[in-house]
């Protein structure tokens, strides 16, 4: 069976599923894999090295002839110039996040780009809905990563925002197989978008103990940190995680450590280790290509069952 909706008519892919942009990991190696198995892979620019960056996307061209995009993680990127960087890049696909839509939104859909923007909230998304976006990726508080410090679970904020908005919803935060992917679909999505999965996939480039940590993963084993701070994190369980959870006075982020000692050198105390609560329900490191395979599969299977157990005689 096929996938076929806005989503995947827009990003011209064949699974209306993203990888999400993490910072030094959603990178040529990543992305390429998720792109080449059907799926949308992202460049990330939330690292600041553009002219890496620069060499990633050409480095995409040369290992697929699929879709993929850029992110623009505005809190994180400082050159002012960082749409037409996109655009000039030759992608046909962007998502923004990290600030406000009506930044950049303009500029790049007047260079022919298709743009959604990451929200965590109802007055984010009709925000950036004004702004003129092409569509929305609504991120609930159990995903990993920079978060709104106000979290709202996937659950609540999905329904909320499909009730007021047109526009292609691909929802992210606790999507991890075909199941979730379902569920996301009967609250209103049209795709998901997949970020601790993908951290934890064989062609991740981040380093074994990382992968080997989400495996170990309780469901319990994430911690929500700067709660009174701006961006919220959530991330795993470790002494360092827990020891600032015990602390809501210091901003996390002026002890997030030493990024890639974490990882690409494996020290699981060297920085903080971002990552959604669905590594409670990662059980193993998989390829990209059968991590998509599964989810479309059981998806499919998913609505089927659905479909002969209470749909009508």
């Amino acid at each position: 069976m096929e996938f076929r909706n806005r989503v995947t008519e827009m990003l011209g892919v064949e699974l209306p599923i993203i990888q999400a942009p993490m910072g030094w990991i959603a990178r040529s190696k990543l992305a390429s894999a998720v792109s080449n198995a059907g799926g949308m892979g992202i460049i990330e620019t939330s690292s600041g090295e553009l002219d890496t960056i620069k060499d990633e996307i050409r480095k995409m061209k040369d290992l697929t002839d699929k879709p993929f995009g850029v992110n623009i993680a505005q809190a994180f990127v400082r050159d002012p110039n960082i749409a037409q960087f996109v655009i000039d890049q030759g992608v046909k696909f962007v998502t923004t996040s990290a600030g406000s839509p009506t930044r950049y939104t303009a500029d790049l859909k007047a260079g022919g780009l298709t743009v959604f923007h990451v929200v965590p909230t109802l007055d984010a998304a009709l925000k950036a809905v004004d702004a003129g976006v092409d569509g929305l990726i609504v991120e609930g508080g159990e995903g990993g990563g920079f978060k709104n410090p106000n979290d709202v679970a996937s659950m609540v904020l999905l329904p909320l925002v499909r009730s007021r908005v047109d526009v292609p919803i691909v929802a992210a935060g606790g999507f991890v197989d075909g199941k979730t992917m379902a569920a996301a679909f009967s609250l209103g999505a049209e795709g998901i978008q997949m970020g601790t999965r993908m951290v934890s996939a064989a062609e991740s480039p981040v380093h074994q103990n990382w992968k080997d940590a989400i495996v170990d993963a309780k469901e319990t084993g994430t911690v929500f940190l700067n709660k009174f701070h701006s961006p919220a994190l959530r991330a795993l369980r470790t002494d360092r995680t827990s020891r600032l959870e015990r602390d809501p006075e210091t901003n996390a982020m002026a002890e997030f450590g030493a990024a890639l000692d974490l990882y690409f050198g494996g020290d699981m105390e060297a920085a903080i280790p971002l990552s959604g609560q669905v590594a409670g329900r990662i059980d193993s490191v998989k390829p990209v290509s059968e991590i998509l395979d599964e989810t479309r599969d059981e998806f499919f299977a998913t609505v089927s069952h659905l479909t002969q157990t209470y749909g009508a005689d």
